[in-house]
């Protein structure tokens, strides 16, 4: 199979295959844009990707080479949590910040299946968390006043769980 070259932010380069490489809508875009092909000796710059993350992302588009491609029809999809192959759940045990960034990687590279699973990832670790419990997962400071807090609370009462 041909190869691009994919280069990091740290300017660390990878020759990853062009049929996994175009699993990313970015970097799909960017070959046909600049009329790029295996010949290109030049790498395509990744400047929002790290060398870990991008080394994760290569992993995660390997693995789902041969997955059909997802439905468009995103209105009657049905929004589910629950629906993480085991693979990827062992693939996205790692910490906050390594998730963070392939968020944020997934979004940049226009990778669907990796921002859907990553996302699924962090509304579990949310689900059936009291806003205290969130606070503390994530590690984000209460900037409320009790008054505030309260009258938040009164607001939303419907809500919450009886």
């Amino acid at each position: 199979m041909p190869n691009i070259k994919l280069q990091s932010s740290d300017g660390e380069i990878f020759d990853v295959d062009i049929a996994i490489a175009k699993q990313s809508g970015t970097i799909s875009t960017m070959l046909d844009d600049l009329c790029m092909d295996e010949e290109d000796d030049d790498p395509v710059p990744l400047p929002n990707v790290s060398t870990m993350i991008l080394k994760k992302v290569i992993t995660w588009c390997k693995h789902h080479k041969d997955d059909p491609p997802k439905p468009e029809d995103e209105e009657n999809m049905e929004k589910r949590t629950d629906d993480i192959d085991s693979w990827d759940q062992d693939f996205l045990k790692v910490d906050q910040g390594t998730l963070f960034e392939l968020i944020l990687a997934a979004n940049y590279l226009d990778i669907k299946g990796l921002l859907d699973v990553t996302c699924k990832t962090v509304a579990n670790m949310i689900k059936g968390k009291k806003a205290e419990e969130i606070r503390k997962t994530f590690n984000i400071k209460n900037d409320f006043t009790p008054e505030e807090e309260e009258q938040i609370r009164k607001e939303n009462e419907w809500c919450e769980d009886p």
